[in-house]
This record gives C-alpha cells, structure tokens and sequence, in this order.
C-alpha cells in the first residue's frame, strides 16, 4: 500500500488522545475501547512528569504507531500513543521540564545545521500537533505483526490498533510527552539552562 497524509492535528481536548495521522479519531476511539478491555500494551513506569517538546521539523524512517499506557508509582495511568522511529533527524529541538514548582529545565539542540540524530527512538507521547507526512503508510494494521521496526513493537499486544509507514515527515512540532529512549541519542550544539517552557 501506498500513500502520503498531511494532517494538523485536533484543537479540541480529545487530540491528548490523537495519533500523527488523519484517521487518528479511530486509534482514539481504538484507546478507549481496549482500556475498558484491558488490552492496552504494558505499562511504562515513570517519574511522574511529563514534559513538553518542541522541534521545527522531525524526519525518520521505519515509524511504527501503538496504544499504551505510562504508569507512576502510585499506579496512576497515562494513556499514550507509543511512536517508534527507526532512524531520525531533528532540526532546532528544545526540551523543557518542571523540575519544581516554578523552575523549569530547558534543553535546546540540533540547530546551526546540525540536526539531532537517534536510532531506535521511541516515544510515548500523550499528546501531538504537526504538520505530517508519511510514505507508504498502512493504518489499522495489528500491531503485533508490523514489520518497519520491530525494535520498537516491545510493548505491541496481538490484535492491538497499529500502524506503520516507510518515512515519516513533521512539521512545527508540539508534543508532551512521559518517556523517551533510544539507541542512540546524539545532541549536536547542546544547551542546558534553567529557563521558560518550550510552549
């Protein structure tokens, strides 16, 4: 199958909810139903933060798209939408986190041309807005049985929402976020400062 989407994600409360592509309403609508079920992929613990970030532009390769859950200690759950990118470049990123009340923890890199690079990047993302783009795309595939990185399907149950695509292409991007790892994680012209949120 091949095909390439654009979409700007919702501006309404359910796009915490909303994956990286137009039928994103439906891997929303997918969340909810296996939450009641009880299907959703293994919990990720966290520390109990998320944080925001922000990137002119984010180019990958091999991306898989799942339902999940992040997990505090105190057992309090995030739905997140897990994103995988096999290979990526991030232009002008900045990362920013409360670390306590008033003082936020900021991050810039990847800008005076040069991007910054990961392999085996996996987010779990609460919520996105972009401009996208992705190269042959499938949606609605069982996530279980994805094959454009099976690096990042570890936490990917039979029968779960998925879906993947060659390349993928954002624009502007928003996002909060409760994990990220990688491979690799390489920051080109790191900045670490305290300072105000990324937006």
């Amino acid at each position: 199958m091949s095909d390439s989407s654009e979409a700007a994600l919702g501006k309404v409360r359910w796009k915490r909810f909303a994956a990286l592509a137009a039928p994103a309403a439906v891997g929303a609508g997918a969340l909810v139903f296996m939450t009641a079920q009880g299907a959703l992929a293994s919990s990720f613990a966290v520390s109990g933060g998320s944080f925001k970030v922000h990137a002119d532009s984010l180019d990958g390769t091999g991306f898989v798209q799942y339902g999940g859950a992040d997990a505090e200690k105190n057992g309090t759950k995030h739905l997140v939408q897990i994103s995988g990118i096999k290979n990526a470049k991030i232009t002008n990123m900045c990362q920013s986190v409360k670390v306590l009340p008033g003082v936020v923890l900021r991050l810039t890199a990847g800008d005076a041309g040069k991007p910054v690079e990961a392999t085996d990047l996996t987010l779990d993302v609460e919520q996105l807005d972009a401009d996208a783009e992705f190269r042959n795309i499938e949606i609605g595939r069982d996530a279980s049985t994805m094959d454009k990185n099976t690096q990042a399907l570890g936490r990917a149950g039979e029968g779960m929402f998925g879906q993947q695509a060659d390349e993928v292409h954002l624009k502007n991007v928003r996002q909060v976020a409760w994990a990220t790892t990688a491979g690799t994680f390489k920051l080109n012209h790191l900045s670490m400062k305290l300072g105000n949120e990324c937006f």
